[in-house]
């Protein structure tokens, strides 16, 4: 028997817009933005669907990224970053 795989426990403090971010990036979207973490969009990884959530900014990465729910990773263009959800134990 596989174990099941967990989603990342979501702290109850998040904004709507952050959730929403989070809720994309477990379901087949990888959060992209500006090497100055501007410009967010999400791109679906199976058909890259690229969709821009309007209401979020570098701030609501930001937020995210400090409270340690995401995490750069580099991208073959030097000038974006790709976010992905940390996994936690």
């Amino acid at each position: 028997m596989t174990p099941k795989k967990q989603a990342p426990r979501v702290p109850q403090k998040l904004t709507e817009i952050e959730q929403d971010l989070l809720w994309h990036m477990q379901h087949g979207y990888q959060l992209e933005t500006d090497s100055r973490g501007s410009n967010p969009l999400l791109r679906r990884v199976k058909d890259q669907e690229v969709r821009r959530p309007t209401s979020a900014s570098r701030n609501t990465v930001r937020a995210l990224e400090e409270q340690g729910l995401i995490s750069a990773t580099k991208s073959r263009d030097p000038l974006t970053i790709i976010w992905r959800v940390k996994k936690t134990a």
